[in-house]
C-alpha cells in the first residue's frame, strides 16, 4: 500500500518568514517590471526543499482570509500590537497563490478562521484516515499540533532551515508535551498576538507550573500550595486572563473547513505554465533547475554560428581601419572590476570580430592608440567598468559614444542587473542571453578553458552591443531621454571612473589606534555591565541577555519573540532611562558594530601599494538615478555618534600639507519640492533665508511669532517635512516621532493645508502615473510604475507612494549629476581632484593655496547646476581630514 503523505503549509507565516529573512540577508529582489518578489522567491524556495523532502501525495497551502476572526470577535486587541504588513510584502500574496497553482497544490482560506484553523482541521483529519502530516509554518504555535502522524517543520534561519517538532523534540526542548503548549500560552501571553496572560509570568515560570500541575486549570486547582506571594497574588487576579489566553492560543481542530484531505492530490508542476512564471519573475535559477525548461534554450548547438579571428601580437597589423566606430567588450571574471582577473577582450564590427584571452595586446600599438583615441567612436557595455579596466593595463580609454548598459537602464531603471546578457534578454536578442545560461554570471561564472567556446561567447556579445545600440538608442530619443543619455549619464560614468581610480587615502595607523581604543572602551563597558548584571555572560547573546534583564534584574518585559525576550533596540532605549545596564549595552552594540564594520572592515581594503580605498559606485542600481558605493561603502560611515563621526579622521589627503575639502547642498529634496510644487509658503521660506524645519514647525503647530521652537518641536517638524517627500502614511509618521496615529494624522493635515501646493503636486503626479504608467524628474529620468492601476489596493497605494516620492529624489539626483560633470570641467586646471560623493555632498583634496579657489568655485558650480524657481544653498569646509571638513 503506498504511504499516504499530506504536506500543510501555514502561507501567511512562511511567506513573512521568506520575505524578512531574504530582505535582511540580500535586499529587496524585484522583477523587470518592478514587482517586488522577494517572498515569491523565498517562499519557493521553501516549496523546492519540502517537495523534495516530504514527497508528498496530498498538499495544501492554507492562508488567513482576513483579520477579522473569531478570537478578534472574543478579544478585541488580538494581534492589535502588529505593525502593518509592508506593502512591498502585501503586494506578493497573489503572485505567491499564482505560484502556488502553477506548482498544482491547492490553497485554501475561510471566512472568520486563521490559516492555524485549517492546518489543525485538516491535520486531526488527515491522522483519522492513516496519513503522514508534515506541517511547514514560521510560527512556533503549531507545534502543539505535533502527535504521532504530525510533524511541525519550524523554518529557523532562512527559510530553508528548518527544525522538525515531533512529541518527543516539543518535549526535550520545550519541556512540556505538545498539547501543554496552549497552557504556557495561558500563563505567559503571547506579545506577538498581543494576549496578556498572568502579570509577570515569562517562559521559564509558565514551564515550571505547567510541568508541576498539568494544565491552567491544573494550577489554578492547587492555587493554595503556591507560595510565592507575588506569584499568588498575580495568579489570582489575572484568572479570567490566564483562561482566555488559553482559548485564544488554542488551534481549532473542528473548523468548518469545506475541503476533504481526500481531495488535495499534489498534481505536481504544470511545466509550461511554471516556466512562464520563472520567466516573468525573472527566476533564473528556478529556470536552470528546469532543464530544458529553462531559459529558454540551454545547448549550445542551438546557438547560431558567428565568425572571428582569433587576435595575437602577430596579427595586429591585420587590424582594419575602425576610423569610422567599432565596439568593444572586456571581460574580467568578477564583480570588483578593481581587482577581478582579466578574461579576454573582442573588438570589432558586425562585420567581423577580432578577440583574445591577451589583454596586454591593449597596451601595444595599434589597439593602445585606437583605444585612447578620442576621435575613433566605440561602443561599449559599462563604460565606467571597461574605464577602469583598462586604466589597470595603462590605457585610458576616451571616445566612446555608446553605452548599452546605461541606455538600457534609462529605458527601464528596473533592468539593473549589470549583466549584458539580460539586457539582451530583455530587448530580444536571445543569443547572448542563451550563451550566459550555458556559463553563468557574476562570481559564479565557470570561464570557458576552450578558447574557441571562449571567443564565440565574446564575439556573440560584442554582436549584441551592436545589433541593440540602434534600437535602445531610437527608444531614448522617442522617451525624450536622449539628453539625459548624452549630457548627464554617458559623461559621469567617466567622472565615476576617474574617481574611483583616484581613490581616497586612509590612514591606517589612525584606525588601528581607533581600534585599541575602541577594544579598550568595549572592555571597559563589558566590566561595568558584568558588574551590575552580578556574574559574566555572553553580552552578545539574546537568550543570556534577556535571562539577566527580566529574569534575574526583573525589568519590565516590553516584548516577547518566539523564543524568549526581546533585547532589540527599541526594547533597551526603553528601559534605558531607569536601567543602567541598558543603556550600556546600547553604548556596547554601537562601538562594537563601529569596530567590526569600519575599523576591522576599512583595513581589510586599503590597497596596500597606494594606501587608498577605491570604492565603486553603482550607476544603475536604483530607480531614483541615486548613486551607491560600495567595497567598501562610504556612504553609510555613521555621523550620528562621535565614534562614527571618528571614523572621518582616518580619510586624509594623498600629500602633506594638503587639505579635504567638503560642499553638500542644503535640505535639497525640500528645494526640490518647494520647485515642483510652485507652493508659494515653502518657497517664500526658501527666499527669506528661513529654517524650513523651524519655518514648517510654525505653521502645523499653529505658533506666534515669538514663541520659541524647541528642538523637539523642530524635530517632529523635520520628520513631517521628510516624511512628506517620502510619501509617509500617518501610521509610519506616528512611529518615526512617537505619537498616536490620530496626531501623526493632524500633523500631515494640516500640513497640506499650510502647503497647499504640496498637495496639489502630490495629486498631479498621482494622476499622471495612473495615465501614463510612470513619472518623471527634472531631467526626464522615467520611472515606471506597472502596479499604479492594479486591482489590488496594495500594489496600488505603493506604486501611488513611488509616484510622489520618485521625481523628488530622482530630480535631486540628477542635479548632483550635473554638478559633479561640470565640477570636473572647472578644477582641470587646478591640483584638486574630486574624490568621493556621499549622498548630497562632494570630497575633495587640494593643496592648502587652491583652498581660497574653491570655497568660492565649488558652491559656484553647485548653485548654478540648474534653475529652480528657489535657490539652491550649498555649505563648505575644509581641513586636515574628512572629520574636520564637516
Amino acid at each position: 500500500m503506498v504511504e499516504k503523505r499530506l504536506l500543510l503549509i501555514d502561507g501567511n507565516s512562511v511567506a513573512f518568514k521568506a520575505f524578512y529573512a531574504l530582505y535582511t540577508a540580500l535586499g529587496t529582489f524585484t522583477n523587470s517590471e518592478g514587482l517586488h518578489t522577494t517572498a515569491i522567491y523565498g517562499f519557493n524556495t521553501m516549496l523546492e526543499t519540502m517537495l523534495k523532502t516530504v514527497k508528498p501525495t496530498h498538499a495544501l497551502v492554507a492562508f488567513d482570509a482576513g483579520k477579522t476572526t473569531f478570537r478578534t470577535k472574543m478579544y478585541d486587541d488580538y494581534k492589535g500590537g502588529r505593525p502593518k504588513t509592508a506593502p512591498e510584502l502585501s503586494e506578493q500574496f497573489p503572485y505567491v497563490k499564482e505560484l502556488l497553482e502553477h506548482r498544482g497544490i491547492q490553497t485554501y482560506e475561510l471566512p472568520n478562521f486563521e490559516a492555524d484553523d485549517i492546518i489543525g482541521t485538516l491535520a486531526k483529519q488527515a491522522g483519522e484516515q492513516g496519513f503522514t502530516t508534515t506541517i511547514v509554518t514560521g510560527d512556533r504555535d503549531l507545534t502543539q499540533l505535533a502527535d504521532d502522524h504530525t510533524t511541525v517543520a519550524i523554518s529557523k534561519k532562512g527559510v530553508s532551515d528548518v527544525e522538525h517538532y515531533t512529541p518527543a523534540y516539543v518535549q526535550e526542548t520545550m519541556g512540556v508535551t505538545p498539547a501543554q503548549i496552549i497552557d504556557i500560552k495561558g500563563l505567559q501571553g503571547d506579545n506577538s498576538d498581543n494576549y496578556p496572560g498572568v502579570t509577570g509570568v515569562g517562559p521559564k515560570r509558565a514551564v515550571d507550573l505547567i510541568s508541576k500541575y498539568g494544565s491552567v486549570e491544573g494550577v489554578y486547582d492547587h492555587i493554595d500550595e503556591i507560595t510565592a506571594k507575588k506569584l499568588k497574588e498575580h495568579l489570582i487576579a489575572d484568572h479570567e486572563q490566564a483562561l482566555l489566553s488559553k482559548t485564544l492560543a488554542t488551534i481549532k481542530r473542528d473548523a468548518p473547513v469545506t475541503k476533504q484531505v481526500a481531495d488535495l492530490v499534489y498534481e505536481g508542476d504544470n511545466h509550461d505554465e511554471l516556466v512562464d512564471f520563472y520567466r516573468r519573475m525573472n527566476f533564473k535559477k528556478f529556470l536552470a533547475q528546469m532543464g530544458d525548461g529553462g531559459e529558454p534554450l540551454t545547448d549550445t548547438a542551438e546557438l547560431k554560428p558567428i565568425t572571428f579571428t582569433t587576435l595575437t601580437a602577430d596579427n595586429c597589423d591585420q587590424l582594419p581601419d575602425f576610423s569610422a566606430g567599432c565596439d568593444f567588450y572586456l571581460e574580467m571574471d568578477g564583480d570588483n572590476y578593481h581587482l577581478a582577473d582579466f578574461v579576454g577582450f573582442v573588438i570589432g564590427t558586425d562585420q567581423h570580430w577580432w578577440v583574445s584571452r591577451d589583454v596586454s595586446l591593449l597596451a601595444q600599438a595599434p589597439l593602445k592608440g585606437l583605444l585612447e583615441s578620442a576621435d575613433v567612436a566605440k561602443q561599449v557595455f559599462d563604460a565606467k567598468r571597461t574605464y577602469v579596466g583598462l586604466n589597470r593595463l595603462g590605457v585610458t580609454l576616451a571616445g566612446v559614444d555608446g553605452d548599452l548598459l546605461l541606455c538600457s537602464y534609462l529605458l527601464n531603471t528596473y533592468d539593473n542587473s549589470n549583466d549584458l546578457g539580460q539586457v539582451a534578454h530583455e530587448h530580444g536578442d536571445e543569443q547572448v542571453a542563451l550563451d550566459e545560461d550555458v556559463y553563468g554570471k557574476g562570481a559564479k561564472r565557470a570561464i570557458p578553458t576552450d578558447d574557441q567556446v571562449l571567443f564565440s561567447h565574446l564575439a556573440r556579445k560584442a554582436q549584441a552591443i551592436a545589433d541593440l545600440r540602434p534600437k535602445l538608442l531610437t527608444e531614448l530619443k522617442e522617451n525624450d531621454q536622449d539628453q539625459l543619455y548624452r549630457d548627464i549619464e554617458l559623461p559621469m560614468s567617466f567622472v565615476l571612473a576617474r574617481m574611483e581610480v583616484a581613490g581616497i587615502t586612509v590612514d591606517a595607523s589612525e584606525l588601528e589606534a581607533m581600534g585599541s581604543k575602541f577594544t579598550e572602551q568595549l572592555a571597559e563597558i563589558e566590566q561595568t555591565i558584568y558588574n551590575e548584571a552580578g556574574e559574566e555572560f555572553n553580552i552578545g547573546s539574546p537568550k543570556q541577555l534577556g535571562h539577566i534583564l527580566f529574569e534575574k534584574m526583573g525589568l519590565p518585559v516590553i516584548k516577547k519573540t518566539k523564543t524568549g525576550y526581546s533585547t532589540a533596540v527599541g526594547v533597551l532605549e526603553k528601559l534605558a532611562s531607569d536601567a543602567p545596564i541598558a543603556e550600556n549595552i546600547l553604548r556596547y552594540r554601537k562601538i562594537a558594530k563601529i569596530q567590526s564594520t569600519y575599523v576591522e572592515g576599512l583595513l581589510k581594503v586599503i590597497h596596500p601599494k597606494d594606501q587608498k580605498v577605491h570604492t565603486r559606485y553603482l550607476q544603475t542600481l536604483t530607480q531614483t538615478g541615486r548613486l551607491s558605493s560600495v567595497d567598501p561603502n562610504l556612504q553609510n560611515i555613521p555621523v550620528r555618534t562621535e565614534e562614527g563621526r571618528a571614523i572621518r579622521k582616518a580619510f586624509i589627503p594623498r600629500h602633506d600639507g594638503w587639505q579635504i575639502f567638503s560642499s553638500d547642498y542644503s535640505q535639497i529634496e525640500l528645494r526640490v519640492l518647494a520647485h515642483m510644487s510652485h507652493d508659494a509658503n515653502m518657497q517664500e521660506a526658501f527666499r527669506e533665508g528661513e529654517d524650513i524645519h523651524a519655518a514648517t514647525a510654525r505653521r502645523i503647530f499653529k505658533m506666534g511669532p515669538d514663541e520659541e521652537v524647541t528642538p523637539n518641536i523642530r524635530r517632529q517638524a523635520k520628520a513631517v517635512n521628510f516624511g512628506i517627500v517620502y510619501g509617509i502614511s500617518d501610521f509610519g509618521l506616528s512611529q518615526n516621532i512617537g505619537i498616536s496615529r490620530k496626531q501623526a494624522k493632524a500633523f500631515i493635515d494640516t500640513y497640506f493645508q499650510e502647503y497647499p501646493g504640496v498637495k496639489d503636486y502630490m495629486d498631479r503626479m498621482v494622476q499622471q502615473a495612473h495615465e501614463m504608467g510612470y513619472v518623471e524628474t527634472i531631467a526626464h529620468r522615467r520611472r515606471y510604475l506597472p502596479d499604479i492601476n492594479s486591482r489590488n489596493f496594495n500594489q496600488r497605494s505603493f506604486a501611488e507612494r513611488t509616484a510622489m516620492n520618485t521625481p523628488i529624489q530622482g530630480s535631486a539626483a540628477d542635479i548632483i549629476k550635473i554638478a559633479m560633470i561640470q565640477m570636473e570641467d572647472a578644477i582641470k586646471d587646478l591640483q584638486a581632484t574630486m574624490l568621493l560623493q556621499v549622498h548630497d555632498e562632494l570630497i575633495f583634496e587640494a593643496p592648502a593655496e587652491e583652498i581660497e579657489t574653491l570655497s568660492k568655485l565649488v558652491p559656484s558650480v553647485m548653485d548654478s547646476a540648474i534653475k529652480l524657481e528657489i535657490p539652491l544653498k550649498v555649505e563648505s569646509h575644509y581641513g586636515p581630514t574628512w572629520y574636520d571638513a564637516k
